[in-house]
């Protein structure tokens, strides 16, 4: 056929594949939910690898063939690995996520009482639309350090039980010169203050009694003290658990796709790989959102090292080969792409736009303008993933985020480009992206799944 044609993944599903689809769809919904800091997520994968048979890569004292292995860097990165066959130098099969998605940090000083109400103050992660996050139930997660380095686990506002907490807004009777700023400037960084108490301790002539109320309540269930909060890792995100979406409920409205959607579907892809001729791998790492800088970011050189570790436990170390491991890699930059959406078809060019229910997304350049900042996939590996997908019947599509001078952004590509690997960005396309509830389409997370499985076993 001279001309290519799309075909929805529905039209392409048996019965029994429609049944795989859903049923994989809610456990990914599972995860989802329960899964919504770098901590978190890192913590349930782990669980969810050792019931594959993975073992902490600590615990080896030498590697072979078939071994699964796993490491953790600080609790926010997972690096996941199944050993393979040839010798790592001949390069490895490697997928490659970010499990940080935008939120509100709470501040290292955060507590203040302002009229009888106690609030927190953030400061925003990754690139948010501000007003977005207000007049929404949120929940309070992440960790506490006390002064004797016990560690408090803190999940508030997702049992049905608990309480929710929250940002307000002005509202619409008082509002006239909120709504002639540009939505922009309309809610600013410095407003985006949790409203968490309003409850009085004490006496009626004692200071910030709301605030004293929330220390006591706090102190009770945790055992800490105002200064814990400045050794603390905590985050407002949306409260509640993702959902089916749609009334025929073919997509999953969720916090977080961008990117654990990515990442999910990556480290369940490699859960079935076994005795693989290359070494594969599952790279699921944190700060992307906010340039892959810091000890826990791709930049860091944590996965270098890791990756001679396996080396030297295989019996292959020494740094040429350690060069050539990485120069004769493969791997797909698991990272969300951006869904066409009708109420908003201006910024998209049709023709190279990702589509809901058209598959697999791959993206040969992000960047923005004049490819800036972009890594740019060879046309002899876009080749080979072609012949890949289409014998396997996976469903694929290929995309630019949005039109040359619209839009743009980036990924972990690059850095695993910079160094000399062969990547190209591969996902999922999310609607409402960066928002606090996002969407995808069900069919294209299966897909995806599908099209990462295929990769990893077949890519040579």
């Amino acid at each position: 056929m001279l001309e290519r044609e799309f075909t929805l993944v529905w039209d392409r599903y048996t019965e029994g594949q429609l049944k795989e689809c859903d049923s994989f769809a809610k456990g990914y919904i599972d995860f989802l939910s329960d899964a919504k800091t770098e901590r978190e997520f890192v913590r349930d994968s782990v669980a969810a690898a050792e019931a594959k048979g993975f073992r902490n890569v600590a615990t080896f004292e030498s590697l072979k063939a078939g071994d699964k292995v796993y490491a953790i860097n600080r609790d926010r990165n997972i690096f996941l690995f199944v050993i393979g066959q040839k010798p790592m130098a001949e390069g490895m099969n490697l997928l490659g996520a970010h499990i940080d998605s935008p939120r509100l940090d709470i501040k290292q000083n955060p507590l203040y009482e302002d009229n009888n109400l106690c609030l927190m103050e953030t400061h925003y992660y990754g690139g948010v639309k501000k007003y977005q996050w207000v007049a929404l139930p949120m929940a309070l997660h992440g960790v506490i350090f006390k002064e004797d380095g016990t560690r408090v686990d803190v999940a508030i506002g997702e049992d049905p039980s608990d309480p929710v907490i929250g940002i307000s807004d002005l509202l619409i009777h008082l509002s006239r010169e909120q709504m002639e700023q540009t939505l922009a400037k309309g809610v600013k960084g410095e407003d985006l203050n949790v409203l968490i108490g309003s409850r009085p301790a004490g006496k009626k002539d004692d200071k910030d009694r709301a605030k004293k109320y929330i220390l006591e309540l706090l102190h009770e269930k945790y055992g800490i003290v105002e200064e814990d909060f400045v050794s603390a890792e905590l985050q407002i995100v949306p409260a509640g658990r993702a959902r089916d979406y749609g009334l025929d409920r073919s997509m999953v409205m969720g916090y977080g796709h961008d990117d654990r959607v990515c990442a999910y579907t990556s480290m369940l892809a490699l859960f079935d790989v076994e005795n693989p001729e290359r070494t594969t791998g599952c790279i699921l790492v944190d700060k992307e959102e906010v340039g892959s800088q810091g000890a826990t970011g791709m930049h860091s050189d944590f996965f270098r090292h890791l990756v001679a570790d396996l080396m030297e436990l295989k019996g292959e170390g020494s740094a040429r080969e350690l060069r050539q491991v990485i120069l004769n890699s493969k791997m797909l930059s698991s990272d969300v792409s951006a869904a066409f959406d009708p109420n908003y078809p201006s910024v998209n060019e049709p023709k190279n736009t990702a589509y809901f229910n058209r598959g697999i997304v791959f993206n040969k350049y992000t960047g923005s303008g004049g490819k800036g900042g972009c890594n740019d996939a060879d046309p002899e590996f876009i080749a080979q993933i072609r012949g890949i997908m289409n014998k396997n019947e996976i469903a694929w599509q290929t995309a630019e985020l949005g039109k040359v001078d619209q839009g743009g952004g980036g990924t972990i590509a690059y850095i695993m480009g910079n160094m000399g690997m062969t990547v190209i960005d591969a996902g999922v396309a999310v609607q409402n992206m960066h928002a606090p509830w996002e969407v995808i389409s069900k069919g294209d997370l299966y897909e995806t799944y599908r099209a990462y499985k295929v990769f990893l076993r077949e890519m040579a």
